[in-house]
């Protein structure tokens, strides 16, 4: 019983770090953040496809937040984001 007390305890802390390091989205600058670049990615999905294809990049990159300021397609969806930490 301990061992999976410790195991749940475990599983729920390296969650709760993941998500630490994972980049926000944001709809303004965030005050006091520096630009640090842009990233682009395109996905034959949805928006919500797009939506998760640039948060991988920003978290990648090493951004705290990222913005998305474009997003285009139809059947092929094309999104910039710009990043900031």
């Amino acid at each position: 019983m301990k061992s999976i007390a410790m195991t749940i305890a475990a599983l729920t802390l390296a969650t709760a770090s993941f998500s630490a390091l994972a980049a926000t989205e944001v709809q303004s600058a965030p005050a006091g953040a520096q630009t640090i670049g842009t990233i682009s990615a395109s996905s034959n999905g949805n928006l919500t496809t797009l939506q998760s294809k640039l948060n991988a990049k920003a978290t990648e990159a090493g951004a705290t937040s990222y913005r998305i300021i474009g997003a285009s397609g139809e059947n092929h969806l094309y999104g910039t984001a710009e990043l900031y930490k």
